[in-house]
């Protein structure tokens, strides 16, 4: 791997980093008071008033003005405010260390990923989202004693997202292109690094791979009208399949089809309730056997309205079935996992996870893993988060692990929700 274009990289985007805080941060006790908000919260309605704001506003300027060239009478240009891009750098650190057969073995001491975010409008109809990551591939214990060899501390570069979004159609439709992670369930469309819980659940680990499902293609998304008024959304994606996972693998001649029903109800002021449905569909090899998965994910939040800031409940559960086709075989088999989350002071929380899963290819193995987090928020640039896991490997000895990470954003705003 040629080392001129990092150290490009990481000269330049120092240097954008400031720019863009600078711009859009004016000094440091502002950004105390009031972080700039992400840019995917801000509607086009108020998108379209900054843009007409700002607009008059040179209009008023230039008006007693006489012109300099009739070449530049009615060019435009974007406003100061929407020119550069949002720029963020996330740093995780990680720190592991596992138990089995009366020997520890401590590994991934250090910076495990680093990810930088430019994100901004490109007008008032489109934005574009483009993440690029640096990291190192980590033993994985369930895997056995080969999976040592996958921890070898190397950087690698890999561009993780980069996508336009059209945001103005017509009948509340919005279309995604480019490569980005695919809608299916509650989590695989975030980030690793943005979870409640430093490991992935061995469900999306055996099906979709180690860290979730992302592919190059297109997807459409439609907010659902309905007469009951509740949240309703929509997503169809195709992508190209041009996978290595262990359910989906295939080439130019095939394509794979994900389906995604989101449904967010308001039970009471304090609670609500998210229900999804996903279903994918594609090839598993290269001569076109298929597998068809559906999944389904069951989110609980209570956030009481008086104390807020210091009590919170969330309840995740997510299960999967999966049907293979193979030449003379067909294998039917299912994952799980369940979360659950408990805010015990204004920055701490307590959670656990319970982990079951299966194989694509095989019904007859299955492994599992009992979890135990504590996390401590010190802003919402910030996070600290200690997890102890039993697990029960399919093939190999039970083990267990005490995994310790650390994650900070810099930048004009946070690049995800924590």
């Amino acid at each position: 791997m040629k080392i001129l274009p990092f150290l490009f990289l990481f000269v330049l985007i120092p240097g954008l980093i400031s720019l863009s805080a600078q711009t859009a941060l004016p000094d440091t006790a502002s950004r105390e008071s009031a972080p700039a908000p992400a840019a995917e919260n801000l509607g086009d309605a108020a998108l379209e008033a900054e843009l007409a704001e700002q607009l008059g506003a040179e209009a008023d300027t230039t008006a007693a003005k006489p012109q300099s060239s009739p070449a530049l009478q009615g060019s435009q240009a974007r406003p100061g405010g929407l020119l550069n891009p949002q720029i963020s750098a996330i740093g995780s650190f990680v720190a592991a260390g596992t138990e089995k057969e009366a020997v520890v073995k401590p590994l991934n001491l250090g910076l495990s990923e680093a990810e930088f975010s430019f994100q901004a409008y490109v007008d008032p109809y489109s934005r574009a989202d483009f993440y690029f990551a640096f990291g190192s591939e980590t033993e994985d214990p369930f895997l056995g004693p080969d999976s040592e060899a996958a921890a070898s501390g190397e950087f690698e570069a890999e561009l993780e997202e980069a996508y336009l979004t059209i945001l103005s159609l017509p009948f509340g439709l919005q279309i995604k292109a480019g490569k980005f992670r695919s809608n299916f369930g509650r989590i695989n469309p975030v980030h690793p690094h943005a979870l409640d819980y430093i490991d992935y659940p061995r469900m999306y680990v055996n099906y979709l791979g180690g860290e979730g499902l992302s592919d190059k293609g297109a997807a459409l998304n439609w907010l659902i009208p309905n007469p009951l008024d509740f949240y309703q959304e929509l997503s169809l994606e195709v992508t190209s399949a041009a996978l290595d996972g262990p359910s989906f693998q295939g080439g130019s001649k095939h394509l794979l089809y994900l389906g995604h029903l989101k449904n967010f109800f308001d039970l009471n002021d304090n609670t609500t309730l998210e229900l999804g449905l996903s279903g994918i569909y594609g090839p598993n090899n290269a001569e076109g056997d298929k597998t068809a998965i559906g999944a389904a994910d069951l989110t609980l939040i209570w956030k009481p309205l008086r104390y807020n800031r210091y009590r919170s409940f969330a309840w995740t559960t997510e299960a999967l079935f999966s049907n293979r086709k193979m030449p003379g075989e067909e294998v039917n088999s299912y994952a799980l996992y369940s979360f659950m989350r408990y805010q015990i002071g204004r920055r701490w929380f307590i959670g656990a996870r319970y982990d079951y899963s299966e194989f694509p290819e095989h019904n007859c193995r299955n492994e599992k893993a009992y979890s135990a987090m504590l996390n401590f928020y010190a802003t919402e640039f910030q996070k600290i988060e200690l997890q102890f896991q039993h697990g029960v490997p399919a093939e190999f000895d039970s083990f267990n692990r005490v995994l310790l990470r650390a994650v900070f954003v810099i930048g004009a705003h946070g690049a995800h929700k924590y």
